[in-house]
């Protein structure tokens, strides 16, 4: 669990490893980038109490490969470990516990609380659209709003928007909005499970997500938050748009699939038209070539043409479950919008052809 936090290239040795705290009853194990940080505990047999750090990736890769039940682990005063598990005995250098960086203090004591397989769906519903773009490092994360009992999760890269909502516990009078890093984005929406609950507590500059289920031991996820203000997102919504389309998400997701394979770098749109009860779907690439295709739709509104890039239609394609998907349009110079039933909105720009 902790592992993939560690940084592949980092200037200090010490934070390739993983801190061992070894209490009474249980392992305490944290890795930290600095940036992302996070906990997790073990129940475990101590012998003697203490605290070492271990090189994280030959750790894992060490344990993951030792096909016994128990593991039995020993620190000499020189920081050498002895991983012994059946007939294997391996030993690993490690550096003194104090040279670890120190752990997030946090004293706010207000919680908020959201069911995990919630905030895993919200998620998935929103992390492909963060930018990769490091020169607008406020779009390299996910803006998080908590207004009273209502959560919002956004997240752009200024061509596509990504929206979604959910009630949440324990909001109450709570008002908090800050940006959490991709990094943080990533650990969590890997770490969350369709069971339990996920709690945030948020400072000035951290967030603190503690993540429980019956039976085992919570995990802890600290992040430093993304500084800076987010772009007033629902100036970029429609207010309102023309054209309402009802569209089998397979169908589509499968047509657009196919003219994928027809674009190129240079030549990057698939041009949609509508006309009466009917969609084309087409792709025209000089140096690959082109593509045609019908889908028969409700529709009775006048011919549109607009251009989007597949992949950004793809993207909420493939991560939606909705049978049906709505296309709100008005034009082909204006944003489209891709709604559900669910509190999800996608704004997309189009392409110019």
């Amino acid at each position: 669990m902790v592992q993939t936090v560690v940084g592949t290239r980092t200037t200090l040795p010490v934070l390739a490893n993983v801190l061992l705290l070894a209490e009474e009853k249980h392992v305490e194990l944290r890795a930290t980038d600095l940036e992302v940080s996070m906990v997790v505990r073990l129940e475990a047999q101590v012998g003697k109490v203490g605290a070492t750090t271990l090189p994280a990736r030959r750790l894992f890769g060490l344990v993951r490969e030792i096909d016994h039940s128990e593991i039995e682990i020993s620190v000499s005063d020189k920081e050498v470990c002895t991983v012994q598990a059946g007939g294997a005995v391996y030993k690993l250098n490690g550096i003194a516990a104090d040279e670890y960086p120190a752990h997030p203090k946090f004293k706010e004591e207000k919680q908020v609380v959201i069911p995990q397989a919630k905030l895993k769906e919200m998620l998935r519903k929103t992390e492909y659209a963060v930018s990769q773009d490091e020169s607008r490092p406020t779009l390299n994360g996910i803006f998080t709003s908590i207004q009273g009992d209502k959560l919002v999760l956004v997240a752009t890269d200024g061509r596509r928007l990504a929206m979604t909502e959910e009630e949440i516990e324990g909001g109450g009078t709570e008002k908090a909005e800050f940006i959490m890093p991709a990094k943080c984005v990533g650990e969590l929406s890997r770490l969350l499970g369709n069971s339990g609950q996920a709690g945030f507590r948020i400072s000035e500059t951290q967030v603190e997500i503690t993540l429980t289920n019956e039976g085992t031991q919570p995990i802890k996820i600290f992040s430093k938050l993304i500084e800076g203000n987010y772009p007033n997102y629902r100036q970029v919504i429609p207010k309102e748009s023309k054209e309402r389309i009802a569209l089998g998400r397979e169908e589509l997701l499968h047509a657009l699939r196919r003219a994928e394979q027809v674009t190129s770098d240079k030549a990057n749109s698939v041009k949609f038209s509508f006309t009466k009860n009917n969609l084309a779907i087409t792709v025209n690439s000089p140096d690959v070539g082109e593509g045609r295709e019908s889908i028969a739709i409700n529709y009775k509104g006048p011919d549109i043409d607009i251009a989007f890039n597949p992949t950004y239609v793809l993207d909420p394609l493939k991560i939606l479950d909705a049978g049906e998907v709505y296309l709100e349009i008005t034009d082909g110079l204006s944003p489209g919008v891709l709604k559900t039933t669910t509190p999800f909105l996608y704004v997309l720009m189009p392409m110019r052809t």
